[in-house]
Formats: C-alpha cells, sequence, structure tokens
C-alpha cells in the first residue's frame, strides 16, 4: 500500500471514530465501486450494509410473508411494488445493529421511497436523517470499467483490457484459460443502465441536495481514498 493510500485510511479512521454515522445512502452509477466502499464503511464504522436485493432474496427463501407475496409477485413477472420493499427496509431497520446507522444500498431508488424514509426517521426521536453520498466517476472511465471486464471461467479471476490486462491477451495468467466477457458488459447494456440509473436517480438526488444532506466525492481515486473522502463529506453534512 503507499503512502497516500495509507494517510488516506488513517484520516478515514480518525474521522470514523468522531462521528455517529447514521443511515447513509451511497449513490452512483454502474461500475464506480458502491459495493467496494459500503464493504470500506461496514469495516470502518462496525455497521450494517442494507441492500434490498438481499433482504429480498432472504425474504423469499425464508418463507416470510412478505416473502411469499414478494414470490408470487415476481412470479408473475410484474416487479416488487414500493410498498413492498418499504416494509422489508422497515423490519431490517429494528435489528439493533442499525442504531449507531448503516449503508443503504439500493435504497432508496425513487422519490416515493425516499419520503417514506424520511418519514418513518423523523417518528423516531433518536434517528438521525438521511445524508446521501454520491460516487463520481466520468462517463468514458466507467465505459471503459465495464466493457473491458474480462474473467476467467475457471478462477475467475477477473481483468480489465484497459487498467489490468492479463500478460497475454485474451488468456488467464494464472489457468492460461480463455478469457470471457459477461453478456450485460457491452456498450449497448451500459448505455440503457446508465439512462435508466438517471432517470430514477436525478430526483432521489435532487430531494436530498435541497434538504442540504448530499455531497459528492471523487471516485476515480485509490479505494482508500475514496472511503476517506465519504467519511469526510459524512462529518460535514452531520455538523
Amino acid at each position: 500500500m503507499s503512502s497516500s493510500s495509507i494517510t488516506a485510511v488513517d484520516q478515514g479512521r480518525d474521522l470514523g471514530r468522531k462521528i455517529q454515522p447514521g443511515p447513509i445512502l451511497l449513490l452512483g452509477a454502474p461500475g464506480v465501486g458502491k459495493g467496494t466502499q459500503a464493504k470500506e464503511l461496514v469495516k470502518l464504522w462496525g455497521i450494517p450494509q442494507i441492500s434490498t436485493g438481499d433482504l429480498l432474496r432472504a425474504n423469499v427463501a425464508q418463507g416470510t410473508q412478505l416473502g411469499r407475496v414478494a414470490k408470487e409477485i415476481m412470479g408473475r413477472g410484474e416487479l416488487v411494488p414500493d410498498s413492498l420493499v418499504n416494509e422489508m427496509v422497515a423490519v431490517r431497520l429494528l435489528e439493533p445493529d442499525t442504531v449507531r446507522g448503516y449503508i443503504l444500498d439500493g435504497f432508496p431508488r425513487t422519490l416515493g421511497q425516499a419520503h417514506w424514509l424520511d418519514g418513518r426517521l423523523a417518528t423516531q426521536v433518536e434517528s438521525l436523517p438521511v445524508v446521501a453520498v454520491s460516487i463520481q466517476v466520468n462517463y468514458n472511465q466507467l465505459l471503459r470499467r465495464i466493457t473491458g471486464r474480462r474473467n476467467c471461467p475457471v478462477c475467475q479471476t477477473i481483468y480489465n483490457v484497459y487498467m489490468n490486462p492479463p500478460k497475454k491477451d485474451g488468456f488467464c495468467d494464472v489457468e492460461g484459460a480463455a478469457l470471457v466477457q459477461r453478456a450485460d458488459d457491452t456498450e449497448e447494456v451500459f448505455k440503457e443502465r446508465m439512462r435508466a440509473y438517471a432517470a430514477l436517480t436525478a430526483p432521489v438526488v435532487d430531494h436530498y441536495r435541497e434538504q442540504g444532506r448530499f455531497a459528492e466525492v471523487d471516485g476515480d481515486r485509490p479505494i482508500a481514498a475514496i472511503a476517506a473522502g465519504i467519511v469526510a463529506a459524512v462529518e460535514r453534512l452531520r455538523g
């Protein structure tokens, strides 16, 4: 690890000790590294990451009442409505590990969900409001991250033809197997995902920006530096 990365980690830890994180919504376009950063913040603060996708799968797998309803809806090929997702989140937020805060992943995804969450938290005297932090990476860089990805079908090592290419073009360094590109790692799919993200997220960003609970961080840096930037942004927003 470089000295600058070590400094960023130390700064993040120092800041992390000073604040109660509360509910944090991580935003960012496909490929910015939200999942990676969520894991960094979970380690730093000892708070859970709450993913609506994980909640949905867990409820279905466990056969809960909410899970049974969701399974029936999905079985008809329909989208799970906001009201049902909200209920799953409400149940999860009753767990004791959420007291100091949590990282929201994929929720609130719509303005309706944001209003519901704000309203719910406002009724809890001890709860801090949601703050939203958006990880910013320029479009062309994201495109290279996504379309350049290749993985080894044997050992699952991931390469990038632009930023982390294999020693021999098209073949895994470890297994020697021919690398493959996922079907959804194409420019066409990426453009569609970006359009969908912008359409859904823009109102959510505007909502939190208007309330002074929104910040942006540069996502085109080392992982530790991005994490330190997010922690510093949360400290400012909580100040």
